[in-house]
């Protein structure tokens, strides 16, 4: 009987310990769900803050539009790409929110329409906001060891891929057959203080986490070339497109899951000198 007491007493226990661990993690996983909600709340309100106060429209090119020499077919996109339209920004009022503003960038038939900042970390704005309040949400932001002037080889950009689409959230529609079989989505335009660019994507793609593509200087055209055609193998489409040794490159980088990375290279094919 005494065991049998023991033995109730002790399944109680048991019982009680495992009800209090289940009643932690529900707190814990409501307050996560309602810290995510209000980050959420928050990006999309400074979003539409932004688009208020910026004025982000397209220009036509001029003398001073350079357009990259390529070897591509008379019948490649190349073609067609170099005809579209840059962008221009008044970064006035971006500056006045965050002095940490470097640009903005473009998307094609993606969410992505923002300014992107950079700090002296790749950390920081992986937890605050453009305008450097806390937030989960974090911002884009570019590699720190670039320089953003014009000579990166390999020029960065991150964001957290948020699930409501926000920040590089709408970078998994790259992936899928829809946004693939449209041409006219392999474009990204970016612009800063000193030019405008235009990039035509040549490689998508999700993999483990690793740091293997995130490579920003480079010792000859020959080791660059080299990193390309790795990168061009990773693609989960073939682009048919061209990218040599003295191209320079962009690249978008965010999270597909915990264990891996949804990643986008684009070569610069036109610019203009503002």
């Amino acid at each position: 009987m005494k065991i049998r007491r023991a033995r109730s007493r002790i399944r109680t226990v048991v019982s009680c310990l495992i009800a209090l661990v289940c009643a932690i993690g529900i707190c814990y996983s409501g307050i996560k769900i309602i810290e995510w909600k209000l980050d959420s709340d928050k990006t999309v309100a400074q979003t539409a803050e932004i688009e208020d106060s910026s004025d982000v429209v397209e220009v036509d090119d001029s003398e001073a539009t350079e357009t990259i020499p390529s070897e591509e077919p008379p019948e490649s996109l190349y073609w067609k790409y170099i005809k579209m339209k840059l962008l221009d920004v008044d970064f006035s009022e971006l500056y006045a929110m965050n002095n940490e503003t470097i640009g903005w960038i473009q998307v094609g038939n993606t969410n992505i329409n923002y300014p992107f900042v950079k700090t002296s970390n790749n950390d920081y704005y992986l937890k605050h906001s453009f305008d450097k309040t806390y937030s989960s949400a974090g911002w884009v932001f570019a590699d720190f060891r670039n320089r953003v002037d014009g000579t990166d080889k390999n020029m960065i950009i991150y964001a957290h891929g948020r699930y409501d689409t926000t920040m590089f959230g709408s970078l998994r529609n790259i992936l899928t057959s829809g946004w693939l079989s449209n041409p006219d989505n392999f474009i990204v335009r970016t612009v800063n203080e000193k030019e405008s660019a235009l990039w035509q994507v040549f490689s998508v793609y999700h993999i483990p986490t690793t740091n293997d593509y995130i490579q920003t200087t480079f010792n000859s055209d020959d080791e660059f070339a080299q990193f390309v055609d790795i990168l061009k193998g990773r693609s989960a489409h073939d682009f048919n497109t061209t990218v040599s040794g003295t191209d320079h490159i962009l690249t978008l980088s965010t999270c597909y899951s915990k264990e891996e990375r949804v990643v986008l290279h684009a070569k610069l094919i036109k610019r203009l000198a503002k």
